[in-house]
């Protein structure tokens, strides 16, 4: 009775610490997009949390069945083995917890199946080989994470498939809506907000919600919000690879387009800035020909190309803005066009806000939008949260998926304030092989712009923190914390200097 006893608990701890396993990398494959490529990429960079000590202990028990015990002593010990390796590998709380979705549910579904086999081959094996099997299965649970999306994605394809054409169907049915697309490296999400504020002066509109910007998100936006009554649709588009916004326009056939930004953001997928180029003007080459392309012309990138556009922008384009001042009020500035000027003032903070912010008044104006029916909804404005949002704290959280431009205009609007100023940032990611140059420009341009600098992550922090010391920063006001949470340790031992500022740039996801 008692061999049985032990066996089942055995049995029952794998069970656990697989389990246990499974929700952590699963959570990662979701950050990685499902993409094989991308959760393999992961992995290989990340090699510490596949085969760190408690990623490993259940080899030990495995090492058990080459040792001459008695099964139950032997079962007991790889038991708590089993518990112990669950108790070390249980998830941390996430900035961005995994959302079990109806995908997670029947992926965990395919786990459970291949967790059953191999409790089932334990349950018929040699105590010897039943331990073997279960110590060798519960070492490498990121392995069958992988197999599992592998043998689920046929179901998947073929449910992605399936909302994509009703989508489609529903956006056949509403030849009336007229859909403005949105692309670029950078500002898409802040630009879709503010469109959707000014354009609803006059009509009635829909956007992607948060950051659905991929096809599939665009899908579920139509196939879940999409109503009779929308006369505008605001497709936020984003890409990681070429074809990736052809794909979307494909889908939603845009009358008009925005192109906010082109840089070198997600360098790591496309290869190179040529690639992003041409990407983010798949949404020019699909308009009609009585469709209306906005473009960013402060923009070096996108001034080079040869299109037929309203331009906007600080300094060039159509629609552009001068005498900008910031105050208590907020921040102020004209905004002019070949006819006529008009003074706006918007809580916004940032060169950049306001550079997207002209772009989407250029949008509503050749919509039908008088440009002084804009003013109200404009001092309305609201910052998108994580996108420099002033926190009443003294914090200005630009925690979202930083780039060279933001970065620079969030280190611009922060050398604005009186006081201590207080940098926190992990850098830039995804930048491929430019990642370590941008990431030392930023630390070197950071120097004269703040007063104290703490670095998140020892892999991150050489570059920036090269930069910074070139750039003539004092040493003692720079430190490298781990995590956020020892950043913040340090910032409340630093000593109080008058009023104090923090910059909060990029929070890099659980997956870095």
């Amino acid at each position: 009775m008692l061999p049985l006893i032990t066996k089942l608990l055995l049995l029952a701890s794998t069970a656990v610490c697989y389990g246990v396993q499974a929700i952590y990398f699963t959570h990662m494959l979701q950050l990685n997009s499902y993409r094989d490529e991308r959760y393999m990429r992961w992995c290989n960079e990340n090699t510490d949390r596949l085969v760190s000590v408690k990623r490993l202990l259940p080899l030990l028990a495995a090492v058990l069945a080459f040792i001459s015990l008695p099964d139950v002593l032997r079962n007991g010990i790889a038991t708590v083995l089993f518990l112990l390796a669950a108790l070390l590998n249980r998830p941390q709380k996430a900035k961005k917890p995994l959302v079990v979705t109806a995908r997670v549910k029947r992926l965990f579904a395919v786990e459970g199946i291949l967790l059953t086999a191999a409790l089932a081959g334990a349950w018929f094996f040699s105590p010897w080989r039943a331990l073997l099997l279960l110590g060798l299965f519960g070492s490498v649970v990121w392995f069958w994470v992988r197999l599992a999306a592998w043998i689920a994605s046929p179901l998947e394809k073929a449910i992605a498939a399936r909302f994509v054409q009703d989508a489609r169907r529903r956006m056949q049915e509403r030849p009336d809506l007229t859909v403005i697309g949105i692309t670029g490296s950078y500002g898409k999400t802040s630009t879709k907000n503010f469109l959707q504020a000014l354009l609803s002066v006059k009509y009635n509109v829909l956007i992607t919600p948060e950051n659905f910007n991929t096809t599939l998100g665009v899908v579920r936006t139509i196939r879940e919000h999409l109503r009779p009554s929308h006369q505008i649709f605001v497709c936020e588009m984003g890409a990681k690879n070429v074809g990736d916004i052809k794909e979307i326009c494909d889908l939603v056939h845009p009358k008009h387009g925005m192109i906010t930004s082109i840089g070198e953001q997600h360098l790591e997928t496309f290869g190179s800035l040529e690639n992003i180029i041409s990407t983010k003007f798949e949404l020019a080459d699909a308009l009609p020909q009585d469709g209306m392309l906005f473009l960013n012309t402060d923009n070096a990138y996108i001034r080079e190309q040869d299109r037929q556009a309203v331009g906007y922008g600080l300094e060039h384009g159509d629609y552009t803005v001068h005498n900008i001042y910031t105050d208590q009020n907020g921040t102020h500035f004209t905004v002019a066009n070949a006819a006529e000027e008009v003074e706006f003032t918007t809580r916004l903070l940032g060169a950049h806000n306001i550079q997207n912010l002209v772009g989407c008044i250029a949008v509503a104006h050749c919509m039908g939008i008088e440009l002084k029916d804009m003013a109200y909804p404009i001092r309305l404005l609201k910052p998108v949260p994580h996108r420099l949002q002033l926190l009443p704290n003294g914090f200005i959280d630009d925690a979202y998926n930083s780039n060279p431009a933001g970065f620079r205009s969030a280190l611009d609007t922060l050398s604005g304030f009186d006081g201590q100023r207080v940098l926190i940032t992990p850098g830039m990611v995804e930048l491929g092989e430019r990642q370590e140059a941008l990431n030392r420009e930023l630390g070197e341009y950071a120097a004269t712009r703040c007063d104290y600098a703490i670095l998140v992550g020892e892999k991150q922090a050489p570059p920036l923190k090269a930069g910074l010391l070139n750039g003539g920063f004092d040493e003692s006001h720079l430190f490298v914390a781990p995590t956020l949470n020892d950043a913040l340790a340090i910032l409340a031992a630093l000593p109080q200097e008058g009023r104090r500022t923090v910059l909060l740039e990029n929070d890099l996801p659980d997956n870095f």
